[in-house]
């Protein structure tokens, strides 16, 4: 038993670093009310000049930007790019969009850019 305990940490790094090599993004991290307000934090400093504050995509950048950014505040079924599926949201918020100004955030820590997804989900209307 003492052996299988360090065989089964050093397979799992393994397989985490193996899917970090390959570009494969680790599982997400549950959503907890932290997560979601460090999405939120996020949000706040990088996303409301285009976004806006209640993610509808009027903010104050947003009639100078062609395509129009997004509107979070619709149901998700009706998001463009996505369809609310949150590993496309994730992919959106970290490759952006080509030929828009939705860049990517790659340079944010994966979790950070899971918790701007869970923020960002909040906004949309229940269907």
């Amino acid at each position: 038993m003492e052996r299988v305990l360090p065989l089964m940490a050093a397979v799992s790094l393994l397989l985490f670093s193996l899917g970090t090599v390959l570009g494969k993004e680790p599982a997400p991290p549950k959503k907890t009310p932290q997560l979601v307000s460090q999405g939120k934090n996020l949000f706040e400093q990088n996303c409301v000049p285009c976004h806006g504050a209640k993610g509808d995509g009027k903010g104050v950048l947003a009639s100078t930007l062609k395509p129009s950014p997004s509107d979070f505040a619709l149901p998700l079924k009706q998001w463009p790019h996505t369809k609310g599926d949150p590993g496309k949201v994730f992919e959106v918020i970290s490759k952006g969009i080509p030929n828009s100004a939705m860049v990517g955030w790659s340079q944010l820590a994966g979790k950070e850019r899971w918790g701007l997804v869970y923020y960002i989900m909040d906004f949309a209307k229940k269907e």
